[in-house]
Order: structure tokens, then C-alpha cells, then sequence
């Protein structure tokens, strides 16, 4: 099947001219050419064209003259102009009054006049998108807002406080209790603690329990870019502020308005981008990178940081003022070691999850396996024990998940434990020589069983219970 190339309509009385845009642009688009404005119409009138190519000085009217015209008449089509009078008067009426795209002025390079239009090209494209979206918003703007407004009260049942998944007597219910009583005002949140403990979880909990719940969440990490691109992904920027930057583009503070902005790892970033900051919550206002002009800006501003930042704040590695813009309010999410009645709860509700994206079925998990579970001290949080169910589930054979087919490092916590708690077993003063027996037999047992990742044959065969 024969590629379909963009049209354009080259209009020039000079035939060499329009001979040569001809012969470099042939191989790129679907060249049309014209020598005077009435087989320009021609054309029009039965092609679909849409880039125009014209001269500027022409001898039935000037190409600005043409331009407005074609406006009028076919105002999808892209304008250009080309002309080797650079006066601004001319560049000025081709811009202003004919509502012109471009202007390029003679002598021309092929590249750049191919770039240029291909630009247009896409410009052309993108507002037929736009007008396709429109029509389609116009016959069903009933069934977009109930589909909007479906998806909206999904999130705010997803982040209230009653699906947060945690045990009954779970140190999370004093963190969830302080952000459903401070949802409502609009104030500024530092949210602390490890990673993988769930700060962002609670940034959107805090968002969709607030009066901003219609308005736009965004989030951004801090720690991951420098202080311009931070600045450029933050505030926005103007074309040409820096190398690279060849469109204007809007920052998050704005994309956020209304509703709540989200600074991950704020107490990685630098002391200047810090100030900058600073004055934005303080002015409620941001300036664009390569712009002299300030726009003010309503968003709340939820900020999360891994770092004790209290103490980076007095051996001056962040800004004073700063912290205390940020943390009207603040929020410390407990680690999972700190939370391990949690851990039964969890791992249901993250298996759950993963059956649904894995394609895979079990019935849960062995008691053995929630308590080896229960036994680690997860320093990467709710993230590690993602990762470690995720390797249990894909690993397994059996209907259930076993501690056979758990990561060594996280059955090896067990025994240490196990090791320690014989030791205070051979040392009892209490308790007649059978009980304690008894006690001392099940901790080798169940260390055997530990080391053998629970095969119960082989655990049996070395204590010699086999037969």
C-alpha cells in the first residue's frame, strides 16, 4: 500500500522558484504548484491541501493578501509565507493580518524548509484532533462527566481512611485518624519516614479527603532531576530558556491548580532551588524559566521527605523558613517493622492484587510462611514485602504459599530469634524437666524445618524421625 503524503500548495509566479521547492520536496510531501492566485483557487477549490506555500510578492496581490483569503474561506489550511523582503513592516502584516504560520525569508535552506513545514504538517494534524474532540465532547458531554465523575468517586473510595489496609489495633490508626481531621483545611503537609512506607499514599489520602478532591493531584520527585530541569518541571518554561527547551511548556504548579501538588524527597533538593520555592509559597505566584512575567497559582502543597530533615535544618543543610512553610502540619508514617500486626492484612491485600496481574491462583498463605513474615524486619517496607510476594507467588507450586519458596535473607531472621529464645529456655528456673523439653524440642524442630525452607521430609530424615 502506497504511503498517503501531506499536501502542500506552492503559489509563486517565479517558475524556477516553484521548480526548485519542487525538486526538494517532492520526495516528502504531495506537491501542488501554482504561478498566479486564480490556479491557486483552482486548486483549492477540488484538492485537499493542507499547507500553503506563497510567495509574498506576487502580481495580482500580495501574498499576505492571498493568505487572508484563504483564512476566510479554508481556515483549517496552514499558512506560509516566503519572501526575500525581510523589512518588519512585511513580516509584521504576515503575521498580524493574515494570520500567517511562518515566514521564511530568501535565500532559504532546503532542510529548514522542510523541517518548517513538516512542523506545519503536524500542526495541521493536531488541529483536527483538537476539532474531532470537541465534536465528540458536544454529542456526549453527559456521558464524559458521569464517566469523570465515576472515576473521581473510585479515587476518593480508593484513599479514604476506612480502605487503608491495617490491622484493628494497628499503630496506622493514629496516622489515619490525624489525616482525616486535618483533609479539610487547606494546609500545608510534610509527610516523613522511610521509603516504601507509603508517603504518597498518604498525600492522596489527604488530597481526596479535602475540598480539592475534584481538582487535579499531581506529584513529582524532588531527588530525581537537577535544580533546572526541577525548575523547568515545576514552574514551566519559555521557548529558548535553555538549550533543549523549543516550546514554551506549562510546570506542574500550574497543571495542579486548584487542587494539590505532591514534592516528593523535598530534602534532596539544592539551597537555590530551596529559596525559589520558598518564595512561591510565600508569593503564591511562579515565574516560568525565560520569563520576566509572574502567575499566580492555588494548589496545596503536600511535601515528603526520608531524611530526618528537623535535624538537616540545624547543621544547615535545609532552609529554616522552607521547613517551617512546609510543615504546618506533619505526619510520620511508621516503618513495617514497627507495624507487623500488619503484615497478616497486607500480604492478603497485596496477593490479592497480584493474583489479578500475575494470571495466577493460590488460597493464601501457610501459617508458617505469615509467621516468617511476621519474623523479618522488611527494611524496604511495604515495597520489599510487594517484591517478596510477588517472588513467592511466581515461584510456587502448590495451592498455597509455603515458606519453601521464600528468599533465604528473609528466612534467616527466623532462626537468630529461635537461637535466643532456646538459650532463655535452657536458662528457665521455672517449670518441671518435661515442659521444658517439650519447649527445647519445638525450637529445634522448627529451626530444622527453617533451614530445610520447610520440607518436612528432609527435616525429618536429619532429626531421625523419618521412621
Amino acid at each position: 500500500m502506497n504511503e498517503v503524503l501531506p499536501s502542500i500548495l506552492i503559489v509563486d509566479d517565479e517558475v524556477r522558484s516553484i521548480e526548485t521547492l519542487e525538486r526538494i520536496l517532492n520526495e516528502h510531501f504531495d506537491v501542488y504548484t501554482a504561478s498566479n492566485i486564480k490556479d491557486a483557487y483552482q486548486i483549492l477549490e477540488r484538492e485537499w491541501i493542507q499547507v500553503v506555500l506563497c510567495d509574498q510578492r506576487m502580481p495580482d496581490k500580495t501574498g499576505v493578501e492571498f493568505c487572508s483569503e484563504i483564512r476566510e474561506r479554508w481556515p483549517e489550511i496552514i499558512r506560509m509565507i516566503i519572501s526575500g523582503y525581510t523589512d518588519s513592516d512585511d513580516i509584521i502584516a504576515a503575521i498580524n493580518e493574515g494570520g500567517i504560520y511562518q515566514y521564511i525569508s530568501k535565500p532559504w535552506h532546503p532542510e529548514d524548509v522542510i523541517l518548517k513545514l513538516t512542523n506545519a504538517i503536524e500542526l495541521f494534524e493536531l488541529h483536527r484532533k483538537n476539532e474531532r474532540l470537541a465534536i465528540e465532547l458536544k454529542l456526549q458531554p453527559k456521558t464524559l462527566r458521569e464517566a469523570i465523575e465515576v472515576q473521581r468517586t473510585a479515587l476518593q473510595a480508593r484513599f479514604s481512611m476506612d480502605t487503608i489496609v491495617r490491622s484493628p489495633d494497628s499503630c496506622l490508626n493514629k496516622v489515619c485518624a490525624t489525616i482525616k481531621q486535618i483533609s479539610p483545611y487547606d494546609v500545608n503537609v510534610l509527610i516523613m519516614g522511610e521509603s516504601g512506607t507509603g508517603k504518597e499514599l498518604c498525600a492522596r489520602a489527604l488530597h481526596y479527603n479535602s475540598l480539592r478532591q475534584k481538582e487535579p493531584f499531581v506529584a513529582e520527585n524532588c531527588g530525581a532531576l537537577p535544580d533546572e530541569l526541577l525548575e523547568s518541571e515545576l514552574f514551566g518554561h519559555k521557548k529558548g530558556a535553555f538549550t533543549g527547551a523549543v516550546d514554551d511548556r506549562i510546570g506542574l504548579f500550574e497543571s495542579a491548580e486548584g487542587g494539590t501538588i505532591f514534592l516528593d524527597e523535598i530534602g534532596e533538593t539544592s539551597p537555590a532551588f530551596q529559596l525559589k520555592l520558598l518564595r512561591v509559597l510565600q508569593e503564591k505566584e511562579i515565574r516560568p524559566l525565560g520569563s520576566n512575567k509572574r502567575r499566580p497559582i492555588d494548589v496545596r502543597v503536600i511535601a515528603a521527605t526520608n531524611r530526618k530533615l528537623a535535624e538537616d535544618v540545624r547543621e544547615g543543610r535545609f532552609r529554616e523558613d522552607l521547613y517551617y512553610r512546609l510543615a504546618t502540619f506533619t505526619i510520620e508514617m511508621p516503618t513495617l517493622r514497627d507495624r507487623l500486626e500488619d503484615i497478616p492484612y497486607l500480604a492478603l491485600d497485596i496477593l490479592t492484587k497480584l493474583q489479578a496481574e500475575l494470571g495466577k491462583k493460590v488460597v493464601g498463605f501457610t501459617s508458617e510462611a505469615i509467621e516468617c513474615l511476621q519474623k523479618y524486619q522488611w527494611p524496604g517496607n511495604v515495597r520489599e514485602l510487594e517484591n517478596e510476594i510477588k517472588r513467592m507467588l511466581v515461584l510456587t507450586q502448590d495451592t498455597k504459599l509455603g515458606a519453601d519458596v521464600m528468599s533465604p535473607h528473609v528466612l534467616r531472621a527466623i532462626p537468630e530469634e529461635m537461637r535466643h529464645d532456646m538459650k532463655l529456655v535452657a536458662s528457665r528456673s521455672q517449670g518441671n524437666l518435661k515442659d521444658r523439653i517439650e519447649l527445647l524440642e519445638a525450637h529445634i524442630l522448627k529451626e530444622t524445618l527453617v533451614r530445610h525452607r520447610w520440607n518436612k521430609t528432609r527435616s525429618a530424615e536429619e532429626l531421625g524421625l523419618s521412621g
